[in-house]
């Protein structure tokens, strides 16, 4: 037997055995730890058909629940900003990413008219606690410690050298910048590790509930990964990115992951086949290297789940695991000498600390399967996300469960609020606060659905989509004009990889949507990002 099926075979027979696991009562106030990545596609950890080797991620499934249509905001900034306030992007000030655009809903950091998740569970009893990546305000007043975080280790700015920080980029211990050692020592995903750790034994065994929010970075290039990790993947990827995507496809028949309606949409038309390509073995690294970064993102997750283990608080904290976005196209070719790239070697090989590239839309598309699409955009693809809900005391449902309800990254403060027995405020230091916009994910741990959202909506520098029911109205927006494209509708139960546009048959439904969707974008602040200054 080789290793993947021994794998499947495993993670399966984990799947059964820990079925009459979740059956206790539920305590008043969990623990809760959040855990995003950063980058991710669906497809990528073993329990969503990946070959990646992640068993404490795919342990934390077979012991707890899963979601098959689980939604990000498309791109890093705006999911971040949804999750830690509940409302839609452009409600907290980040619509776009994180320069001020000119206007309320593009300001560039987490408004005075919301709260996050923080604030509101430390006014509840809980401690906060945070290690990982921000990206939702680069200056003062606008840091974790600024709203809401006890304690506070990261990555302020967006994606960074893993091995040292570079000069555009800005790192925070507390309140303080923080400047890692120069001494090879460092290694980012390990660092956000080591602390997320270090909180947790300094808080977990105390009188009072805990929070943590852990945000890695990754694998978001650069690609960048210590040599013991790549070395495990040496050679597996030969086969190329068409059989990837078709392996893939069949593991999440395994896996249970997958609807039997969904079928394997075709190679991106912008990716080449794989017997077309030259220069493989660089190819090949590429891969090898953003497989040793979630490999070893993994190994971060199973120590946090060690040390609840120890402390005597796995049963009774709720752990999520999701990712900001789908996987990512972008090549990460920045010339040298440009602000994000003052360190790289252009001729180095990916992984070590001198290099700087991108795994590329090729291995992005096999990232996503079996969906259309990438990160920035709003079609299944960009927004799709894993998330694996453990908590043994308080999801009743059986262990290793599969659930079709649809959820949002603005749901899980919604969720964290119902479970702490908090108070969401109408006023916050004289200001109003925003209503929230998310749904708890309660029910759905206890039964396996819930009554949904009427409708689900995203906006994305111009790509746009609502999500009514089984319905989902889409469009992509101009590279060129920088406008809105057509509108495509899909009936996503029927057709989860978006191959079947079904607008031309249906103009009544596309016109009614899009009035649905206009009457949001005006409730929110967007502004057609053609319109948005630069």
């Amino acid at each position: 037997m080789n290793r993947h099926a021994l794998d499947r075979r495993t993670f399966l027979h984990a799947l059964g055995g820990a079925a009459l696991a979740g059956c206790g009562t539920p305590p008043e106030r969990p623990n809760i730890v959040v855990i995003m990545a950063d980058d991710m596609g669906f497809s990528d950890i073993g329990s969503y058909g990946g070959e990646i080797s992640t068993p404490n991620l795919d342990a934390l499934a077979a012991g707890g629940l899963r979601f098959r249509q689980f939604y990000n905001a498309g791109r890093c900034c705006p999911t971040r900003a949804s999750l830690l306030t509940g409302l839609y992007a452009h409600q907290a000030g980040v619509g776009h990413m994180i320069s001020d655009r000119g206007t309320p809903a593009y300001q560039g950091h987490l408004n005075g008219r919301c709260v996050t998740i923080a604030e509101v569970l430390r006014d509840a009893g809980y401690v906060t606690l945070m290690s990982g990546k921000w990206h939702v305000g680069e200056n003062r007043p606008h840091w974790p410690a600024d709203r809401g975080f006890d304690e506070y280790f990261g990555l302020i700015s967006g994606g960074s050298n893993y091995f040292k920080l570079d000069g555009a980029r800005q790192m925070a211990m507390e309140s303080e910048p923080y400047e890692p050692p120069d001494d090879g020592s460092f290694y980012m995903t390990d660092a956000f590790t080591d602390h997320a750790v270090s909180f947790l034994q300094e808080h977990g065994d105390g009188p009072q509930p805990f929070f943590l929010y852990l945000a890695y970075t990754a694998p978001h290039w650069p690609l960048h990964a210590k040599p013991q990790d790549i070395e495990k993947y040496a050679g597996k990827y030969g086969m190329g990115w068409e059989e990837l995507r078709s392996q893939r496809f069949a593991r999440q028949a395994e896996t249970g992951i997958r609807a039997e309606s969904w079928t394997l949409s075709d190679r991106d038309p912008d990716v080449p086949g794989w017997e077309e390509v030259e220069d493989k073995p660089l190819w090949e690294r590429r891969m090898e290297v953003y497989a040793a970064m979630i490999d070893c993102l993994d190994q971060g997750v199973g120590r946090v789940v060690q040390t609840l283990r120890d402390l005597g608080k796995l049963e009774s904290t709720l752990v999520m695991f999701l990712s900001d976005n789908g996987g990512c196209h972008e090549s990460a070719d920045i010339p040298q000498g440009t602000p994000r790239n003052t360190w790289a070697d252009p001729n180095a090989m990916p992984g070590g600390p001198d290099s700087f590239d991108g795994y590329d839309r090729p291995w992005a598309n096999a990232s996503n399967t079996p969906l259309r699409m990438f990160k920035s955009w709003v079609h299944e693809g960009g927004i799709s996300s894993p998330l694996v809900c453990h908590w043994p005391d308080g999801i009743r449902v059986p262990a290793g469960s599969v659930t079709d309800a649809t959820g949002h990254v603005i749901d899980l403060m919604a969720t964290c609020v119902d479970l702490a027995e908090a108070e969401y405020p109408e006023t916050r230091e004289g200001r109003r606060i925003t209503r929230l916009e998310g749904k708890s994910l309660r029910p759905v741990f206890e039964t396996g659905s819930r009554d949904g959202h009427d409708a689900i909506h995203w906006e994305h520098q111009g790509n746009r989509a609502i999500r009514t029911g089984r319905w989902k109205l889409v469009s992509k927006r101009d590279a060129t004009t920088r406008t809105a494209g057509p509108w495509e509708l899909y009936d996503i139960e029927a057709d989860r990889s978006e191959l079947a546009d079904l607008a031309g048959e249906m103009p009544e439904r596309v016109a009614e949507m899009e009035r649905a969707w206009m009457e949001w974008g005006r409730r929110v602040g967007w502004v057609p990002f053609d319109k948005l200054p630069s």
